[in-house]
């Protein structure tokens, strides 16, 4: 916002030392990311800045560890980069492996989630909703409740029911993930549905459109930024999820995160460092997206000019 050409001399010091803060208060929270990212340069096995990097040698830095996120686990680390490299790190790179298994549980996570927290959603954006609030309130507590707990409690669940046997791989994980997905869906949705116009429903019921045609033709085109964004954070949040792989996912079922506990946990490699910094690269991107979709929602519904 810009300063006004009527401010006072008080109100121009303020507004610079609003700054200021803001300014500071940024740097506080971003400080440990950015200090990521030049590490996963480091030559050195250090998770710390060496002399040759503070003086910005080239020596000093390497991309060693992003190479080894290809040649970790492969059975011909050295051999030329051919297509035989390239199959043997798709089939046996342990990094590689790591990251399927989180594409596809992130993915049909996300799926799930999405579907049910919409369908949750438009029911609870209905006034003739009966107990509205205690429903909303059992529906997010996923997101409330420590992590800790809700992987207990399915840990105990699924090996009650016996879900590994059922012989659907991963079936476990994407039901996990999507129960801690789906309040964010519910909640993006539920916002986008605040100022939706019920009368547009209406017309089209007036017009001889079912009520599944008059959502995917009137209410789904409405709230499908609400919708992606709560995808994407669904997404965001199987992805990053560690806490409920270690109780729940088998050997063949271990994702990026939990990797990343076995590397810090067992072997302190720098290569967990080049991961983190291709994670930080990917959320901006979908933070990125989720505004983008954020702005344009709000064009949609008339709260902001353009």
């Amino acid at each position: 916002m810009a300063l006004p050409v009527y401010a006072s001399p008080l109100e121009r010091v303020w507004h610079y030392v609003y700054l200021a803060l803001c300014a500071l208060i940024f740097l506080f929270l971003i400080a440990p990311i950015l200090v990521i990212i030049p590490l996963s340069f480091n030559a050195e096995p250090y998770f710390t800045f060496t002399e040759k990097m503070l003086a910005f040698d080239p020596e000093g830095y390497s991309m060693r560890w992003y190479d080894m996120l290809l040649t970790f686990g492969t059975q011909a680390p050295d051999a030329p980069r051919t297509g035989a490299f390239w199959a043997d790190v798709w089939q046996n790179a342990t990094w590689v492996k790591v990251a399927k298994n989180s594409i596809i549980v992130g993915f049909f996570a996300t799926l799930v989630a999405t579907t049910l927290g919409t369908i949750a959603a438009l029911g609870l954006s209905r006034p003739e909703m009966p107990y509205r609030r205690p429903i909303m309130a059992l529906l997010i507590s996923p997101m409330i409740v420590p992590v800790i707990i809700t992987a207990t409690g399915l840990f105990f669940f699924y090996s009650r029911i016996q879900i590994q046997q059922w012989g659907i791989p991963y079936l476990g994980l994407v039901l996990s993930h999507a129960t801690l997905g789906i309040p964010f869906v519910i909640i993006t949705v539920t916002a986008t549905l605040v100022g939706f116009d019920r009368s547009l429903t209406r017309a089209a019921a007036s017009l001889g459109a079912s009520p599944v045609r008059s959502f995917f033709k009137v209410t789904l085109p409405i709230i499908l930024p609400g919708l992606i964004s709560g995808a994407l954070f669904a997404f965001v949040t199987s992805f990053d999820e560690v806490v409920v792989v270690l109780f729940l996912a088998s050997p063949d079922e271990q994702t990026i995160p939990r990797q990343m506990w076995n590397g810090i946990r067992e072997q302190i490699s720098p290569a967990i460092l080049a991961v983190a910094t291709i994670l930080i690269v990917v959320s901006i991107g979908l933070l990125t997206t989720v505004e983008l979709l954020r702005r344009r929602s709000e064009r949609l519904r008339g709260l902001s000019p353009g």
